[in-house]
This record gives C-alpha cells, sequence and structure tokens, in this order.
C-alpha cells in the first residue's frame, strides 16, 4: 500500500464534501468576499489552495512551467476539474518520489532572494495542511453567511455518523 496515495485519497472525500457544500450556496454568496476574512471569498479561498498546488507539486516538485490558467471567481464546476488535473499532478508527484521523501529539492520560495532545500515530503505535507486550513475557512465563511455545512472532517467522511 502506498500510504501517501491512501492519504491524499482520503483528503480527496473531504474535498469532494466541501465542493458540494459550496454547490449548495448561492454564487453570490459563494463569491462574496468579507471583511471578517480579510475580504476573501469562498471562491477566493479554492483558487488559492489550487494555486498552493500548482505551486509546490507542479512547479516546484516536478518543475512544470504551463498549466491552464484559472478563471477569476470560478463556479464550483470548473473548481473541480482544476483539482481533478491537481489530482493527476499529485499522483505523478508520489510516484516520482516514492522512496526519496527525504532528499532535498532545491525550490523558489517567492517571497525569499535566494533558493532553498526542501523535501518532497516537506511540499506534499504543506500543500495538504494548507487546504485543511482554508477549507476551515471556507466553512467558517459559510455559517456567517448564514449557511449550515455539511461534516467536512475527515473522520467524519471516513466513518460517517450513523
Amino acid at each position: 500500500m502506498n500510504v501517501l496515495m491512501e492519504q491524499y485519497s482520503c483528503i480527496k472525500r473531504t474535498r469532494e464534501a466541501l465542493f458540494s457544500y459550496c454547490e449548495s450556496i448561492p454564487y453570490a454568496d459563494y463569491v462574496r468576499r468579507l471583511d471578517s476574512f480579510g475580504g476573501t471569498s469562498m471562491c477566493d479561498l479554492l483558487v488559492h489552495v489550487s494555486y498552493c498546488y500548482l505551486n509546490w507539486i507542479g512547479r516546484q516538485g516536478l518543475q512544470l512551467t504551463e498549466w491552464n490558467e484559472i478563471p477569476p471567481q470560478p463556479e464550483v464546476g470548473a473548481v473541480r476539474t482544476i483539482f481533478r488535473e491537481i489530482d493527476t499532478l499529485v499522483d505523478r508527484f508520489i510516484h516520482t518520489y516514492e522512496g526519496k521523501w527525504d532528499v532535498p529539492v532545491i525550490v523558489e520560495i517567492p517571497w525569499q532572494d535566494e533558493p532553498e532545500p526542501r523535501t518532497p515530503l516537506y511540499m506534499f505535507t504543506h500543500t495538504i495542511t494548507h487546504e485543511f486550513h482554508h477549507k476551515g475557512q471556507i466553512v467558517s465563511i459559510g455559517r456567517q453567511l448564514g449557511h449550515v455545512p455539511p461534516m467536512t472532517d475527515l473522520i467524519y467522511t471516513l466513518y460517517p455518523l450513523k
């Protein structure tokens, strides 16, 4: 069993619960920017998370330089399509670095002058924890707008309450 592939499979299940939640919300609320969240929206955060994957997994990890541009304020269906592409990149990344998770890769960090070493395990861990951080914010924004979210925590998507 490839543990990271299994872990990512669990992440995709929680993401699906989040996408379904976002689809249940009127588009105007999905793209509504809240001052209480730094002027960002649920949509903005999904796009931000996708760019994190594209940067760390695609550009830094796989040395890819091109991918489809993400339109501003995409509907949830378009975000799903973007994440299907990301899923393919993650699969490739995991297979590329199998057995080399602790071998540093020199990466460019936009806000730093000099490239630095980061392990593939760091890049993978950063992207998935970053996604979960923002998933929590997306759910909180929805709550503030009066939309009750489903259980999107990992444990509930794997072992639903009976």
